[in-house]
């Protein structure tokens, strides 16, 4: 693909973009602005008309990671809704708010700051498959209405839980201690006069890293780890580090990716469509074959195993597939050109 074309550029599918930008989105921006920036910072560079979404919305709260597909990757942006996601945030003790951040008003509050040892501990409660309660100031929908824009009119808002999956917890902090529910129970339930341990230090915050699966509310983890440690607390900071295969050491601001759509090297940091498909084996076709899968028409005797395959002419994208008993079943199909530009 070329990232130099211009506006008078033939509308074709051999000079539309298509990729993966993945912007650094910043604290107080909501995820549609973002698509609109792109979209705004493309036209001022004198591309193509190009289609542009998100892989993932993030609350305006929250800054970090987000994957804007380009072109022919919009048809694979809804994976990325299903991909787990990992976030750094911060809980800070003491006060619970309505919206469970920081710009929320203060419902509860506690004088109990919990001993670290106490924090590292009970991390792992809350890892694996758990149930979650979402916070009522979220995007679901009640009875066709969004939960926050209910909660906003004074309603009561009654979530149901859903089950989630922290595949990891831990503190981002350099804290070395055992994390150890029952060394932690025993250390309190039998002390030793004689080797009295060391003085425990209590947080009034405390950061964590967090892998989780779709679904899960981070700010509905922070209430409910503070609840576990017997204090209330919200999020104060939140930081997408990982959307699916994107990481934070591949993302742009969007300072850079104006800089860059007016230089016209938007080529340089455009990632390929297949970057949203690190996770699908790539199954190169014949010609003939890719003709077929391209026209609908059926294509059995394949033998590879049954599952999903990235398939390909060459370096040109062809359709995501699906095989089952040798036979090929389109799940996306791309419009690219037979010679990559």
């Amino acid at each position: 693909m070329s990232g130099t074309e211009s506006k008078t550029a033939p509308d074709d599918a051999s000079t539309r973009l298509s990729g993966w930008l993945v912007i650094d989105k910043p604290r107080g921006m909501g995820s549609t602005p973002v698509v609109s920036a792109v979209k705004r910072a493309l036209r001022e560079g004198g591309y193509v008309k190009t289609k542009v979404g998100h892989g993932g919305t993030l609350d305006p709260l929250a800054q970090g990671v987000l994957p804007i597909a380009l072109g022919e990757a919009t048809k694979l942006a809804g994976r990325m809704l299903d991909a787990s996601k990992t976030y750094e945030f911060t809980i800070q003790f003491g006060e619970e708010t309505d919206t469970l951040d920081a710009e929320g008003a203060v419902i509860s509050t506690s004088r109990r700051r919990p001993p670290m040892e106490a924090v590292a501990a009970v991390l792992e409660l809350f890892t694996g498959a758990i149930e979650q309660m979402p916070p009522a100031y979220s995007a679901l929908k009640v009875d066709g209405k969004r939960a926050y824009e209910r909660a906003r009119a004074g309603e009561d808002v009654v979530l149901k839980p859903r089950a989630v999956t922290i595949h990891s917890l831990e503190l981002a902090s350099d804290y070395t201690g055992s994390g150890d529910p029952s060394e932690l129970e025993t250390s309190f339930a039998q002390p030793d006069p004689y080797n009295p341990p060391p003085p425990l230090v209590s947080a009034d915050s405390v950061t964590l890293i967090a892998s989780v699966s779709k679904g899960t509310y981070i700010r509905s983890l922070a209430r409910d780890i503070a609840r576990a440690l017997g204090t209330v607390g919200h999020v104060t900071y939140l930081r997408r580090t990982k959307a699916g295969p994107f990481a934070e050491n591949q993302a742009i601001s969007l300072d850079k990716l104006r800089e860059t759509a007016s230089g016209a090297r938007l080529s340089d940091i455009i990632l390929p469509l297949e970057a949203g498909l690190d996770d699908i084996p790539a199954l190169n076709l014949a010609p003939e074959e890719a003709a077929a899968v391209r026209q609908g028409r059926v294509v059995t005797g394949m033998p590879q195993t049954d599952g999903l395959y990235f398939a390909r002419l060459g370096t040109v994208p062809v359709a995501l597939i699906e095989i089952v008993g040798g036979t090929v079943s389109i799940v996306r199909g791309f419009n690219f050109p037979d010679v990559a530009e």
